[in-house]
């Protein structure tokens, strides 16, 4: 059993550019307030993972895990790898460090995940997260490659089952709303009106298809970071601490599959199929199953992929709150709200709290962490204990869930 002692997370409404912060700038703070956030010190660390899509061309940077030898001496000679799976990149990032513990080679791993987006203007960032669809083959006739991509999702829902843009609009709200009780969201303080999740033009402008700006999740600069124990090593670390260990939150299960990088491909493969992403359902009943979750009662809440709001409204289904193409009975009935049977994005998602591509995985994992320890503020959803994540790179070339437990 792999254990999450704890972490941090940067506040994602910064602008690391205008403060004058770069990489290692950034790097060094989301390690350093990370060790504090634990109560651990370097020399105690045995492996270092770093979850990044595309620092190459936001800010010509590779090689990431050699930051942390910049962060402290002690951090020198420590095994590092920087892993790439789109927006999916934390959470291989932390499957990475959780084989290495489960293989028994190291006991204690420090898992970041980062990237700097808003250094660029938004044509310019868009191109280079484009980077994740198949460049040159698909989609070359959007302005706004991924908002094209998943406004196409909508339009296959609509066309197999019927979509409602109101209920699109209602997972926004709620996101949005979320966000405003998370200190950590980049959209907390941003102003709404009775227009803002409507079809008005004006209020709520399309960015491409059917995907409206309130649709859309943020272009964010954000860090997070996770520390990842074997049971001998979170043990010592409970007893060191006066704590029980089974205080203790572990990585109960885990799902991680891929599919064909062509968002034509998957779809027409799924056509006749229950579900429109095979590869999604199968990683959400893989975390699942190895958590021994018999059904969806015993999950909690739920950290998802809200790239957009159809993503979220695909990820309704297929985590079995709804027959597929019912997503919008479970928005209807309440049952997503922070109050309801499965709250979704608690913290406020991607859509709410912002997407630092690299970092959203492990975000997920520290608010999964925080959710089932009480330690997620005015977020808190009452007697969470089993919390479920659902992080995808790309058109679901890459999805990764994992079920985060006591």
């Amino acid at each position: 059993m792999v254990y999450i002692l704890g972490g941090w997370q940067s506040d994602f409404s910064d602008n690391w550019a205008r403060k004058g912060m770069d990489f290692a700038d950034a790097f060094a703070e989301v390690v350093g307030e990370g060790l504090a956030a634990v109560d651990l010190e370097p020399k105690d660390i045995d492996s270092g993972h770093v979850g990044n899509f595309v620092g190459e061309l936001f800010a010509g940077q590779g090689l990431l895990g050699g930051f942390f030898g910049l962060v402290h001496p002690d951090f020198d000679g420590m095994p590092t790898a920087r892993h790439e799976a789109a927006c999916a990149s934390g959470s291989v990032a932390i499957l990475a460090a959780a084989a290495e513990i489960e293989a028994g080679h190291y006991d204690l791993s420090c898992v970041v995940g980062l990237e700097m987006m808003r250094n660029v203007p938004g044509q310019k960032a868009a191109q280079n997260l484009g980077a994740a669809a198949w460049t040159g083959h698909e989609l070359q006739d959007a302005a706004f490659l991924w908002p094209r991509a998943f406004s196409d999702l909508g339009e296959e829902y609509d066309r197999r089952w019927g979509l409602k843009y109101e209920h699109l609009a209602r997972i926004a709200e709620i996101n949005f709303a979320n966000g405003r009780r998370n200190p950590n969201a980049q959209t907390r303080q941003w102003a709404f009106n009775d227009k803002s999740f409507t079809q008005d033009d004006e209020a709520n402008p399309v960015v491409e298809g059917m995907i409206r700006k309130n649709d859309c999740g943020q272009v964010t600069d954000g860090s997070a970071v996770v520390f990842l124990a074997s049971e001998k090593r979170a043990a010592q670390y409970a007893a060191d601490r006066g704590i029980p260990l089974e205080s203790l939150p572990q990585i109960k299960g885990w799902g991680h599959r891929s599919s064909p990088i062509s968002y034509e491909r998957k779809i027409r493969a799924s056509e006749g199929q229950p579900y429109v992403f095979p590869q999604v359902k199968r990683a959400i009943d893989d975390a699942r199953s190895r958590a021994g979750v018999a059904d969806i009662s015993q999950i909690h809440a739920v950290e998802t992929h809200d790239c957009f709001t159809t993503t979220e409204y695909m990820a309704i289904e297929h985590l079995g709150l709804t027959a597929p193409g019912e997503s919008w009975k479970a928005i209807e009935d309440g049952s997503i709200d922070r109050g309801g049977r499965l709250p979704i994005n608690p913290s406020g998602g991607l859509i709410g709290v912002g997407h630092p591509v690299g970092a959203t995985g492990v975000r997920m994992a520290l608010d999964a962490f925080k959710q089932v320890t009480g330690k997620a503020g005015e977020c808190q959803v009452e007697g969470a204990k089993t919390v479920q994540t659902l992080n995808i790179g790309g058109s679901t070339t890459t999805t990764v869930s994992l079920v985060v437990g006591l």
